[in-house]
């Protein structure tokens, strides 16, 4: 199979395109033949993507992405709830190679039904971002309805999707932005927009209840004091996963693959209630500059097979 290999650690230029082993499903896994991808650019910098679970370095080379879209190629042992050329979507192992390839091995309880109204690339970027809006503000923080929630970088491949749950859940959204995303977020649901580079936010953002922040830092630091009395702030700024601050460590969390979430998320973006931003497609051979181009809006995507006219749904974003 075609894949883009990374051939030097946390070094985006040293990707190939390669010929590479096809992977084979194991027990309770699927093989999915990869329509498209979702670039995570900070991929790069995740311990798994250099070492194994035992601490020992992963081989070099390695394929990276970790959320794709594509069809069912092949069955693992004991897998019944899919089947062959079920179109599907979802994210794979983290120590694994992963989804720029042709092909990618994830397990069953980590993908669902693709929804029907999202092409492939739309579909992509859907997995890892909405999955971590939803465990941030449904699991982490109990967003309720009527509740107040700032979330920072509203315009992101994360913040985009935190904002429509949280109009859908029915709490009022705040978001900062930069000035060129303020209607677009605008558009996403936010009941006020912060453009971050105008505005301290909390000379705006009072007695919230809920902290969403996707930007760490000062940011993060900034955010404490906009929160009222028992309110919970979650983050999944790269930057905290080691920090020392106690604080930070508990509102510091990496998400998990569930199916069931994925299903209902794709039940509301088929509904309506969600929409899918993909800032840019680059085909499968050209990883190596989708691995570096600055979005201005939702993710990036590779596109592994480019699908025929008449089979393509409209996406959205």
């Amino acid at each position: 199979m075609k894949a883009a290999r990374l051939h030097a650690y946390k070094d985006p230029t040293s990707m190939q395109l390669d010929d590479a082993p096809a992977p084979q499903p194991g027990g309770g896994e699927v093989l999915v033949r990869v329509h498209a991808a979702g670039v995570t650019p900070t991929e790069l910098l995740w311990w798994p993507t250099s070492t194994r679970r035992d601490g020992t370095p992963r081989p070099l080379p390695l394929i990276l992405g970790h959320e794709l879209s594509g069809e069912v190629a092949a069955l693992g042992a004991g897998v019944t709830a899919v089947h062959l050329g079920d179109a599907v979507f979802g994210l794979n192992d983290w120590f694994a190679d992963g989804a720029s390839a042709e092909l990618c091995v994830a397990k069953v309880g980590a993908i669902a039904a693709k929804p029907t109204s999202l092409d492939h690339a739309h579909a992509a970027v859907l997995p890892i971002s909405g999955l971590t809006a939803w465990q941030g503000l449904f699991e982490r923080a109990a967003l309720q309805r009527g509740q107040r929630v700032l979330i920072h970088g509203g315009a992101g491949a994360v913040g985009g999707f935190a904002v429509q749950l949280a109009r859908w859940r029915g709490a009022h959204v705040l978001a900062t932005v930069s000035a060129h995303n303020v209607a677009f977020v605008r558009e996403l649901g936010a009941d006020e927009v912060i453009d971050y580079a105008a505005t301290r936010f909390e000379d705006v953002a009072g007695d919230v209840d809920v902290v969403f922040d996707t930007v760490g830092g000062a940011t993060l630091q900034r955010s404490w004091s906009v929160l009222k009395p028992g309110g919970k702030l979650v983050t999944i700024a790269a930057a905290e996963e080691g920090t020392r601050d106690a604080a930070v460590r508990q509102a510091f969390f990496i998400v998990e693959p569930n199916s069931a979430q994925l299903s209902e998320l794709a039940r509301l973006i088929d509904a309506g209630a969600l929409r899918a931003c993909v800032d840019a497609e680059f085909p499968l051979a050209e990883a190596r500059a989708a691995y570096t181009h600055r979005t201005r809006r939702g993710k990036a995507v590779l596109v592994v097979r480019r699908e025929r006219p008449e089979t393509v749904s409209a996406g959205s974003g």
